[in-house]
């Protein structure tokens, strides 16, 4: 629950920030914002590595294969830091580019989730008769 509260207090402390520095420095504000990002994720990192670690634990006991595991996290990866990166570019008013960074991110997910579609049509080719 403490990991909850300290995101919830970088998030709040940031805003403040970025409400004062608006008024005077406006150029400033998404550097702390994406100071914020980074604080908040290293705050959760802990948690992330834990939950990394129970994945690869529960895929080892059912006999899956880890090549999977490995490209799901790393899916998992590029959908977080492009929503962070479309969040930034959403905050400076680029809209456009949020869109770019948006269709970039999903064609890298696709590229990387071949593998595992590929092995599923495998799978259920043979099961098919």
């Amino acid at each position: 629950m403490s990991e909850i509260v300290k995101v919830v207090a970088i998030g709040i402390v940031a805003v403040i920030i970025i409400t004062i520095i608006k008024q005077y420095k406006p150029e400033f504000a998404i550097y702390v914002s994406i100071v914020a990002g980074i604080i908040i994720f290293f705050t959760v990192f802990d948690k992330l590595a834990g939950i990394i670690n129970i994945i690869n634990e529960l895929s080892s006991k059912a006999n899956i294969n880890s090549e999977f595991i490995k490209i799901l996290l790393k899916i998992t990866g590029i959908a977080f830091l492009a929503e962070f990166a479309i969040q930034i570019c959403t905050d400076l008013g680029e809209s456009a580019l949020a869109n770019k960074v948006d269709l970039g991110g999903k064609v890298i997910i696709i590229g990387l989730s071949i593998p595992i579609l590929s092995s599923l049509i495998e799978t259920v080719i043979q099961i098919l008769p």
